[in-house]
């Protein structure tokens, strides 16, 4: 089985997704297929069927959350240390366009997160950061032309 980086962080909020739907959601969503029943007639019946999609796509997010969890190889950036950029470190960046400075964790695919400033390793930013040391400028492709950045410090914590 392949092994997936993850920060202890990331497969926490996993692991109360999964407790959550299968500690909530799934008694709701039995419920609520128990009362459509009791209306009568499935074959016209619109609040059993949405309870039946939301039953599938709820079971088939467990089944993917399980998958995740166990194939997780979890890293901690805190025994980490040093200026190179490495999985888990948190990178400070300035856009040398804009002089817009933004801070970004890399992470793993399954607990990447744009807006909480979460980047996954896979990312085109975070390939070129990886194995960059602190006041390093790298280039980075985009749709509107490649962008470039310089490192402004790297902070494993």
């Amino acid at each position: 089985m392949q092994k997936f980086p993850m920060t202890a962080q990331g497969l926490r909020r996993l692991e109360e997704e999964l407790r959550r739907l299968k500690d909530k959601e799934r008694p709701e969503i039995i419920r609520a297929i128990a009362e459509a029943r009791s209306h009568g007639d499935l074959s016209e019946n619109a609040e059993y069927e949405a309870a039946r999609e939301r039953q599938s796509f709820t079971e088939g997010r467990i089944l993917e959350l399980e998958q995740i969890i166990s194939s997780a190889q979890v890293i901690d950036p805190s025994s980490l240390s040093g200026n190179t950029v490495k999985f888990g470190a948190k990178v400070v960046l300035i856009d040398e366009e804009t002089e817009k400075e933004s801070t970004f964790q890399i992470v793993g695919l399954h607990e990447a997160d744009i807006k909480l400033g979460l980047l996954s390793i896979s990312s085109p930013l975070a390939k070129a950061l990886i194995g960059k040391e602190k006041g390093a400028t790298i280039s980075v492709p985009a749709p509107g032309g490649d962008r470039s950045y310089e490192i402004l410090d790297v902070i494993y914590a």
